[in-house]
């Protein structure tokens, strides 16, 4: 079950009529743990930052610290994938933050089948609402019995996932996409922890890479292939993967 929150209040068919009639919008994703998240300044700073450039206002983190809080007190719950969205109605003095509360989620860790789709966001920086176009790729790499659509530019660029990050190993170095792109909490965790570096990849590149692996809200899971390219699990990589994100704090809200 889904449980939610507006300003602070549990949802009403009345409240919800905004987020219900409006696709103008940006939010964070999150998997809290003991009521503690990683990453929650850069959650905090994508919010503040995507508030500024959509509604030209603030955001005060402690008002977004406050409703999470009050969230998972109401909904009992000290474990949670959780989300929190910003809306920002015409008139109104502050944004309306609504804040959902499911049960946790943790990414499967079985290596993953992705296919290219020729699309790219609008607006890629922000994590915003209205994702039609991603929505629908990712439907038709499900379909096709995919686990995720790669967005590729009309060159064949490649930028991002439909729900994820995307990085290459090539023995040495995680190279992460040199794209327009979100950068997702999880990758901004781990690309300072691991060998990293950013490098323009098209999809003629990609059998030049050895393994590749994906990262999200739920954490990080590798790539078996791509298209026709196939991959291998590089346990010493992902290892090295996983060691790296554990090592990262879990903030309090």
């Amino acid at each position: 079950m889904t449980y939610i929150e507006i300003n602070g209040s549990p949802a009403t068919a009345d409240t919800l009529r905004l987020p219900a009639l409006t696709s103008y919008g940006h939010f964070t994703a999150m998997q809290i743990r003991d009521a503690r998240v990683r990453g929650l300044d850069l959650h905090l700073g994508r919010l503040r930052a995507a508030t500024r450039e959509l509604f030209d206002g603030d955001l005060d983190a402690g008002r977004v610290r406050a409703d999470i809080r009050h969230a998972l007190d109401a909904a009992d719950v000290r474990d949670a994938s959780l989300r929190v969205y910003v809306y920002w109605p015409e008139g109104d003095e502050r944004a309306t933050l609504m804040v959902t509360v499911r049960p946790p989620q943790t990414m499967p860790t079985g290596p993953k089948s992705v296919m290219s789709v020729p699309y790219v966001r609008v607006l890629p920086h922000i994590k915003h609402l209205g994702g039609f176009g991603q929505n629908h790729y990712l439907t038709a790499a499900l379909r096709a019995g995919h686990d995720e659509a790669l967005l590729t530019d009309p060159r064949g660029v490649v930028a991002e996932g439909a729900i994820t990050n995307i990085a290459f190993w090539d023995g040495e170095s995680v190279i992460w996409p040199d794209a327009p792109s979100l950068l997702g909490i999880t990758m901004a965790l781990l690309e300072p922890r691991l060998p990293s570096t950013r490098r323009q990849i098209t999809l003629a590149d990609l059998s030049s890479y050895r393994s590749a692996f994906l990262t999200n809200s739920q954490g990080f899971a590798p790539v078996r292939r791509i298209d026709e390219v196939e991959y291998t699990v590089d346990a010493g990589l992902m290892r090295q993967v996983g060691e790296a994100y554990d090592a990262v704090a879990w903030d309090a809200i």
